[in-house]
């Protein structure tokens, strides 16, 4: 059997819950239900890092930051890092890269949100090893992005929403003949903030209309920026499911085994809480589909524990014409360093996530690890009850943290 095309679209922000086929009433997804519905739909799918640097260099190098050379945000992915482009490009793949790239050396003092980061060059060794490059740093620019690369030497403006100009530049190259099997990754930064950008040719909810999840307080300043900032969170969620289906319906899918997942998620209010870093189930929990070749396989649900950190190894896998199978029990979660980036948790911490547990420890600053949450998932799903807070359940939380 010949080996088969591997596309993996990864948006930023997108959490798990936030697709229509997975209930959420605010969620308008058409494109992704329709891909679920021929895909394995991974509903524990976690990031091993709820923040896009760390994410994106685990799900690159399949390694647990530090490992992989990434601790902190600012932290670029080594130059010889051992990526999937790398190991799937000795297995005689042709390998490209579109989209946010987000590992290369930033400069600390420019404005996240803007043309600094979007026309940053990222040299040549800096780009993971993949065959075709084309892409930006970060800025997130939502509409009218900078893309270099290499047949870019210099930022080139594009007029367009984001997703809908990587989708179509993807789905030409796609197109090219290449004379053997490609591995294509496009990473979209929507829908990341700032939420406020506009979404084309979608009509937005309006704030009071958007349904909260019962975990976001209520009556006060959390509400408050909770719908403002979901109503523009899921029109761009609408405006990138379009752009995906254009991707989808422009790729020859007989022999492409597609991937849809997210870096992590968004908190959107949850405790109180917004942005990302945070080891809440809203930051950790991300989506993942797998449309593969066999039929038997399409529309299945599966509650395997399985994180970012294991996508490059069942690529390798489907390169070399294996099975690829969880063989855990739960999927270890940590931020490897503490952020000062405003909103985001501020603490380093480290843990597992089940399909049934979640046992949190915090660093904090005497350097001393100690139990921070520990929370049943399957009684409470919301995490609304922190148990490592209930003398009851101590030793039941000091029996799970041998895990760790």
């Amino acid at each position: 059997m010949p080996q088969p095309n591997i596309l993996w679209i990864v948006a930023t922000q997108w959490r798990a819950q936030a697709l229509g086929h997975a209930g959420d009433p605010n969620a308008r997804t058409p494109w992704l239900d329709g891909l679920a519905s021929e895909a394995v739909d991974f509903t524990q799918a976690t990031t091993p890092h709820p923040l896009g640097p760390q994410a994106r260099a685990a799900l690159l190098t399949g390694k647990l930051c530090p490992d992989n050379g990434v601790k902190s945000y600012w932290d670029p992915l080594p130059v010889h890092a051992r990526t999937i482009a790398r190991a799937l490009g000795e297995r005689g793949y042709q390998t490209a890269w579109f989209g946010k790239w987000h590992l290369s050396e930033r400069d600390r003092t420019a404005p996240f949100v803007g043309e600094a980061h979007a026309r940053q060059i990222v040299p040549p060794e800096r780009r993971g090893g993949f065959d075709f490059w084309e892409g930006f740093e970060g800025g997130f620019l939502l509409n009218d992005p900078w893309l270099h690369g290499t047949r870019l030497p210099e930022p080139k403006h594009f007029k367009g929403y984001q997703a809908d100009v990587l989708a179509q530049r993807a789905a030409d190259w796609l197109r090219e003949p290449h004379g053997r099997p490609v591995f294509c990754v496009v990473s979209l930064e929507s829908p990341h903030p700032p939420y406020h950008a506009p979404a084309p040719y979608v009509e937005a909810l309006r704030p009071t209309e958007v349904q909260l999840r019962a975990n976001v307080p209520r009556g006060g300043e959390a509400e408050q920026k909770a719908r403002q900032e979901l109503a523009g969170y899921y029109a761009h969620i609408e405006a990138t499911d379009r752009a995906i289906g254009r991707l989808l319906a422009e790729t020859d899918l007989s022999q492409t085994i597609v991937v849809f997942t997210s870096v992590h998620g968004d908190l959107h209010g949850a405790h109180g809480l917004f942005r990302k870093a945070w080891p809440h189930e809203e930051s950790v929990r991300v989506p993942l589909l797998i449309r593969g070749l066999k039929p038997e396989n399409r529309g299945r649900k599966d509650e395997s524990p399985v994180s970012l950190v294991d996508l490059p190894h069942m690529a390798v896998a489907w390169a070399e014409g294996r099975e690829w199978r969880c063989k855990r029990d739960s999927a270890p979660i940590s931020m490897p360093d503490a952020t000062d980036i405003p909103l985001q948790c501020p603490h380093a911490w480290h843990g597992f996530r089940s399909p049934q547990h979640k046992v949190v420890l915090r660093r904090d600053e005497d350097g001393i690890e100690r139990p921070w949450l520990f929370f049943d998932l399957r009684q409470d799903p919301l995490e609304m009850k922190n148990l490592a807070e209930d003398p009851a359940r101590s030793g039941e939380m000091r029996e799970l943290m041998q895990w760790l």
